[in-house]
């Protein structure tokens, strides 16, 4: 149902360099590229992830209740993303862990311009 999401950065060179490590951990890369945005995917006909500089030429701003969930396929998965964003200088909002009894397992973090993420699973 969603075809990509897409966060604003203040610093396109390092959001990138961030986020180029992060999606090779799922096996997504760069299949758009323009001046002020990149996008990754594992494939282009599958949901994309971007980041780019604000069209309005104005600083961008987190989200006051945004947050964006990458997929994945089981807690080791999700512990390596997390721990992986922490290591690229995002910071921590809740370690891995299961959250409540529906067998949901998620890890969350902010990013460089400190957008709210989490990785997660479902067991």
């Amino acid at each position: 149902m969603i075809g990509y999401t897409t966060l604003g950065t203040n610093d396109l060179p390092k959001a990138v360099a961030y986020y180029d490590e992060l999606m090779k951990m799922i096996g997504a890369g760069r299949f758009m590229e323009e001046d002020s945005f990149v996008a990754w995917a594992k494939s282009p006909d599958e949901c994309a992830f971007s980041v780019t500089k604000p069209f309005d030429g104005k600083d961008a701003t987190v989200g006051n209740g945004v947050m964006i969930a990458f997929h994945m396929q089981n807690k080791e998965q999700v512990n390596a993303f997390y721990e992986k964003a922490i290591e690229l200088g995002g910071t921590d909002e809740g370690k891995p862990g299961a959250r409540g009894d529906s067998g949901f397992y998620a890890g969350y973090f902010r990013d460089l311009d400190g957008n709210k993420l989490n990785a997660f699973c479902m067991e």
